[in-house]
């Protein structure tokens, strides 16, 4: 079984960031190990406390798992200060994973900043050059990009533009305000389109974590990177139709829709 080494912070209601990781990566077959880069206080309804890990102690947790489990590929998630970020990157320049996908959380869908201004030029600079893959959402690639994006047009653009910059594939992510669910592909020079189905759920907390996470659960087990981002797009469309429905907010997919056996049976089946 292929191993996949998530770097992302602890969701305590369990719908994104390590929570999400680590079960999307078990429904798509691959053995998920973590390294916690913070511990959050959150639900549906938001975020009540942040508490962040020290770059020392993030290293020792990568270290741990590099130098006995050996990951094909590497997921990293949000990391919010320099100091993680740095850690992250010196880690990968030694380990060298085969793959390495970065959701690089920045910008939250609604267009609210999600980490600070020096961080984001530490992740520009330190961490993206590393990544084969990044799955930016529409307004983290508006701040990449440094324009508006407002069209697929657009979109092509601003891929081609990000992938040139940090010498790296580029999945931009359609959303409700640009080109519905539909979400674009550049490598190797090469557009192609990922045509989505829109699904009235409103309870979507984590796609983005989901998405990175089968996305490199697919790539650690062989698959192109063209298959790998139509799977993960089919598994998400499987969770989110789910209709999974908890908490008071927008609440949490069900990233095991799919999951059968005598051990997933409830009482009485």
């Amino acid at each position: 079984m292929k191993v996949v080494l998530t770097i992302a912070g602890s969701d305590s209601g369990g719908g994104a960031g390590i929570q999400a990781d680590i079960k999307t990566m078990t429904m798509n077959g691959v053995f998920a190990a973590s390294a916690i880069t913070a511990l959050t206080a959150q639900n549906t309804t938001g975020v009540q406390g942040i508490h962040e890990v020290s770059p020392e102690f993030l290293g020792l947790q990568i270290d741990s798992v590099f130098t006995d489990l050996k990951p094909e590929a590497v997921k990293i998630g949000m990391v919010a200060s320099e100091g993680l970020i740095e850690v992250i990157a010196e880690r990968l320049r030694r380990y060298r994973p085969r793959w390495t996908v970065v959701d690089p959380v920045m910008v939250a869908t609604s267009g609210a900043r999600l980490i600070r201004e020096e961080a984001v030029e530490c992740l520009c600079r330190e961490l993206f050059p590393l990544a084969d893959l990044l799955t930016p959402n529409v307004p983290e690639a508006e701040v990449l990009f440094g324009e508006k994006i407002t069209d697929a047009a657009d979109m092509e653009r601003a891929a081609a533009s990000i992938g040139g910059k940090f010498s790296c594939a580029v999945l931009l992510k359609g959303g409700h305000t640009v080109n519905d669910a539909n979400d674009l592909l550049y490598a190797d020079g090469r557009l192609t389109w990922f045509n989505g189905r829109r699904i009235p759920n409103p309870n979507t907390h984590g796609t983005g974590c989901t998405l990175s996470s089968a996305i490199a659960s697919n790539l650690a087990k062989g698959f192109s990177l063209e298959e790998s981002v139509r799977r993960a797009k089919e598994y998400i469309s499987g969770a989110l139709a789910a209709m999974l429905d908890l908490g008071a907010g927008s609440g949490p997919m069900a990233h095991n829709f799919a999951l059968t056996g005598p051990f997933a049976e409830e009482a009485g089946e």
